[in-house]
């Protein structure tokens, strides 16, 4: 093919048993590219799955052992393999052959006795449609990447807002930053350990954060009152749950979405003497069950202005007796079971003097 340009870095595979065959096709491609032989399917599938694995395949089908169908099927199996071209070399050419050798993953065919320039043309066609196809393949999966890193980059962001959002709330309460952050992790142990998957563990802690965001909307003097309130002052504490969930809103996104339905719910309890709406038992979200345990355990523990905090033992025994009552009684149970692993998050997560 005298417009047939210099394509040495490609390599072609030849598979065929026939010596006279293979010294034909050697002999219109080896000007053009570089060739390696097979005398059969096995030893075919072997040289493509070597480190030198070739870019295109020609390949007889009549064979002894394992013939052309075979070896196409075990290659287009292989993931190492699936995407070299393949085009099937034979003196059939039946419809019902060409059939089942596309069916196959096939590229194309080429009939006995071969045209040399008809070879090198469809070979030449065969090679650059992979290169367009890897090409592509590369650019998708490259901007896959990128899209990716961009929404892991908008996931943390997005999460990092929430978890600023949730001190501030925690912030008006003379709670710490710290206190999300341990309530978080504590409801991401007690998830896991209650049988939920890891993603559903950590979008609860995520969504944790969100708890107490209605508070934002309680007056100061309500809110930061040092005495015992009134009748009056805590049904306007009582109302922040609501709060809460109309400051998130309705989301599409899933950590949000869980965000509002914690501050709905967080405060219901187990016997249904909760607020707002009197949940009883299951009819309360297992994210909201698992943030009240954890909230309540740091909120005991934990040391403030107004307050000295309960030891790990007082406090886990107030999580036993609320079992059933407040509680969930297996998520308490539960809860109590991580007494190590709570510790730990204690000691990793300490409030900051200030």
């Amino acid at each position: 093919m005298s417009n047939q340009e210099n394509t040495t870095t490609k390599t072609i595979l030849i598979v065929d048993d026939t010596p006279e065959n293979l010294d034909v096709m050697k002999g219109i491609l080896s000007p053009y590219y570089r060739v390696q032989i097979a005398t059969n399917g096995r030893l075919a599938i072997r040289v493509a799955m070597s480190p030198s694995r070739p870019d295109l395949i020609l390949m007889d089908i009549m064979m002894p052992e394992m013939d052309g169908y075979e070896a196409c099927r075990h290659l287009k199996e292989d993931d190492r393999t699936r995407d070299i071209p393949i085009l099937f070399v034979t003196a059939k050419s039946e419809v019902e052959d060409e059939t089942k050798g596309f069916e196959l993953g096939a590229a194309d065919y080429l009939v006995k006795p071969v045209s040399p320039p008809i070879v090198l043309a469809r070979v030449k066609t065969h090679l650059s449609m992979n290169d367009q196809r890897k090409l592509l393949a590369d650019q998708v999966a490259a901007r896959t990447e990128q899209l990716n890193i961009r929404n892991i980059e908008l996931e943390k962001t997005r999460i990092e807002v929430i978890n600023q959002l949730g001190r501030a709330a925690e912030y008006r309460d003379n709670e710490t930053g710290m206190h999300i952050t341990r309530m978080s992790k504590f409801s991401y142990l007690l998830a896991l350990k209650a049988g939920l998957s890891e993603p559903e563990a950590n979008l609860i802690m995520h969504a944790a954060p969100m708890h107490d965001i209605g508070k934002i909307g309680i007056p100061d003097n309500v809110l930061l009152k040092p005495d015992k309130l009134t009748k009056d002052e805590f049904e306007i504490i009582k109302g922040h749950p609501e709060m809460g969930y109309k400051i998130i809103g309705e989301q599409e996104s899933e950590v949000l979405s869980l965000g509002a339905i914690i501050a709905h719910t967080h405060h219901e309890k187990w016997n249904g003497s909760g607020y707002p709406r009197g949940l009883k038992g299951e009819e309360i979200p297992i994210a909201s069950r698992i943030a009240a345990i954890s909230d309540v355990f740091d909120a005991l523990t934990s040391v403030r202005p107004y307050k000295k905090g309960w030891s790990v033992d007082d406090a886990l025994d107030l999580i036993s007796r609320e079992g059933g009552e407040h509680f969930d009684p297996k998520l308490a149970t539960l809860f109590i079971s991580m007494k190590a692993e709570i510790i730990e998050v204690m000691k990793q997560y300490q409030d900051t003097p200030e």
